[in-house]
């Protein structure tokens, strides 16, 4: 007995395609999920590094066709298969998964197959490119294509001897809950991520609006009012409660023209500089070394193939045309890095050790002076027991007058003063940690380069800066 459903993948607000691929093709091969992998096949695809592949094959596309990424477009498509728990096991699971997706792909999209074995029904999550393996032409899907999902998988549980449901209901689930996702978008804004989907270029009419719409999965309500009700929606929503670019005269305004709407992401190619980045060669003889396999030295090949077209295809982009250029972008972005790294570091240390050492240590000697001066008053016969009455504050005065003493502090600073000093610091440090994480992203990016270009040209290309520093330690 199986369940299935086919959901589009898009990049959504916020999200690169790259990260977008890799959070969910990392979600569906979780190793605690899988076995450890051992539930993991694929076809036409590597699963370690599906999402590269997937990718790569998304720049080819744009090379061959022209055609530039849209926000709208899907990247990929997402099914999910699930059985009656006790049924089958999770080889056959698998395989069905497989056969399943081979059947609606006609092996002519790479996909791979990962069975999750972590709850008490087993079940197959399924992510196919929607490039194909030729990068000429993308996976439209049509009209009816759950209905055909659900019989193919029909046929085959039956084939496999197992139970089908004649009238399943819709499962969407909650992919951003799947994903981890911390605010996963409501119910409107997935509406009207629905609604900017259907308004594309192909359509032209109200009645083609309201075809895409269904094609989304929405169920349309017209009358008065025109509503929808989103997959998983327990009620319709009216249009006019959306925002101003999404109410029913706007929609109408869209059709014809007059209202131009600024999409949540601009149309933006894939061929961005964060979406790609250099990805580090395998060393594939020290590899071989370690274990002798001719399959993963077809795969390494393969892979260090594309990984050195990526790092050329990322320095251009860059502007990077040469190997003085890219070792003099390696000085430059280390420099700036570890500037931002020590500017940081040291206003930590300063937050941490002076400041709020100091606060407690002030704070202590203004809550022990009383009892201390009474200490120091009384004859040295009574100190004594005094002393062992009070021990616990005699000991903090005395902390803290010998940590005054060896940061050589004559007049004590107000807390409010080393509270306003530590409150300055704390916000230089939220400014530039972005800066700091974004030097360092792009520190790495460039070394990955050097090192890629140094492995496959065989050459060794000194950075200037340090360059200097050894002919000046000689």
């Amino acid at each position: 007995m199986a369940t299935t459903f086919l959901k589009p993948l898009h990049a959504g607000k916020g999200r690169s395609i790259a990260h977008a691929l890799g959070q969910s093709t990392d979600y569906v091969k979780n190793p605690d999920k899988t076995d450890g992998g051992q539930w993991v096949s694929a076809y036409q695809c590597n699963p370690s590094i599906v999402d590269a592949e997937f990718l790569f094959s998304k720049r080819q596309y744009e090379a061959q066709t022209g055609k530039a990424h849209k926000d709208s477009d899907v990247i990929a498509y997402h099914m999910r298969q699930s059985f009656k728990p006790g049924e089958i096991t999770p080889e056959k699971a698998n395989k069905i998964g497989y056969d399943l997706a081979m059947s609606l792909t006609k092996g002519n999209h790479a996909f791979i197959v990962c069975t999750h074995v972590d709850k008490h029904h087993i079940h197959s999550h399924i992510i196919f490119n929607s490039t194909s393996l030729d990068c000429t032409r993308k996976f439209r899907n049509f009209w009816g294509s759950s209905f055909a999902i659900r019989r193919i998988s029909d046929i085959l549980c039956l084939e496999n001897g197992l139970s089908v449901i004649e009238n399943p209901k819709p499962s969407w689930g909650s992919y951003g809950t799947w994903l981890g996702d911390k605010k996963p978008p409501t119910q409107r804004q997935r509406l009207e991520r629905m609604i900017d989907n259907a308004l594309t270029a192909d359509c032209k009419s109200y009645e083609d609006f309201l075809a895409a719409m269904q094609t989304e999965g929405a169920e349309a309500k017209t009358g008065k009012h025109l509503a929808f009700k989103i997959p998983e929606g327990k009620r319709f929503i009216r249009c006019d409660s959306l925002s101003e670019d999404y109410t029913e005269d706007a929609i109408l305004e869209r059709l014809n023209g007059k209202r131009e709407v600024k999409r949540r992401n601009t149309q933006k190619s894939f061929s961005a500089t964060e979406d790609i980045r250099p990805r580090s060669l395998i060393d594939i003889q020290s590899k071989l070394a370690q274990a002798n396999s001719p399959g993963f030295e077809r795969w390494a090949k393969g892979f260090n193939l594309k990984a050195i077209a990526e790092t050329v295809v990322w320095m251009k982009e860059h502007g990077i045309s040469d190997v003085e250029k890219l070792a003099q972008e390696c000085d430059v972005a280390s420099k700036s890095y570890h500037g931002l790294s020590e500017r940081t570091k040291a206003n930590q240390a300063r937050m941490m050790k002076a400041i709020s050492d100091l606060q407690r240590q002030i704070s202590n000697y203004g809550r022990t002076k009383e009892v201390y001066i009474q200490y120091k008053k009384l004859p040295r016969k009574k100190q004594a027991q005094f002393y062992e009455d009070h021990r616990e504050n005699i000991i903090l005065h005395e902390n803290a007058k010998r940590h005054f003493d060896s940061l050589g502090v004559e007049k004590l600073p107000s807390i409010k003063a080393l509270k306003q000093e530590y409150a300055a610091l704390n916000a230089e440090n939220k400014q530039l940690y972005p800066q700091q994480k974004a030097a360092r992203r792009k520190m790495i990016d460039l070394l990955t380069a050097k090192s890629n270009v140094e492995r496959f040209l065989e050459i060794k290309i000194e950075q200037p800066e340090r360059k200097k520093q050894q002919e000046a330690s000689r």
